[in-house]
């Protein structure tokens, strides 16, 4: 475990964010595609898929809650996988429980909430990062550290890891 990391400042959390974003826009793209190729095979009302009236019930009740799970997975697997989304990796950050180790799926559920929840209040959850001990909002409702990895870091555990 590396314990030189600093916490990881506004401008590369969102950074990765970004990065991020489009792997799960990839994602909700394929997600929603094969929902409207099933949903035209399962005989209720094809005219409300592709117009603005289609059956909330359906889309709301079904779609929605699917991406939403499917995003959540998506993060969770990373996170509890290395602690590093491919955005993270490219900023170099890590997402670690709050003693250092790897976070865990509970963890992982409260932090992509408490996300949501930032978002809600138009990114003050994100803006907590300015102030010490420099986490967000749900860094620290989910007990969780955001670190900057330093840059020889990689380096060094493949080296190890070849040795």
């Amino acid at each position: 475990m590396i314990e030189d990391a600093k916490p990881a400042g506004l401008l590369k959390r969102f950074m990765a964010l970004v990065y991020d974003g489009f792997l799960v826009a990839a994602l909700w793209f394929i997600t929603a595609g094969i929902f409207v190729i099933i949903y035209n095979h399962t005989g209720l009302p094809e005219e409300g898929v592709n117009v603005t009236a289609a059956p909330t019930a359906v889309l709301q009740g079904i779609l929605f809650p699917l991406l939403v799970i499917e995003t959540w997975a998506f993060y969770a697997w990373f996170w509890t996988h290395g602690g590093q989304t491919l955005g993270m990796r490219a900023w170099r950050l890590q997402v670690r429980d709050y003693r250092g180790g790897p976070i865990r799926l509970w963890q992982t559920l409260v932090r992509f909430f408490a996300a949501g929840l930032s978002w809600l209040l138009l990114g003050a959850g994100y803006l907590v990062v300015l102030v010490h001990p420099h986490q967000t909002l749900h860094d620290r409702l989910s007990l969780t550290a955001t670190v900057v990895l330093p840059k020889g870091a990689r380096a060094k555990r493949a080296a190890k890891g070849a040795a």
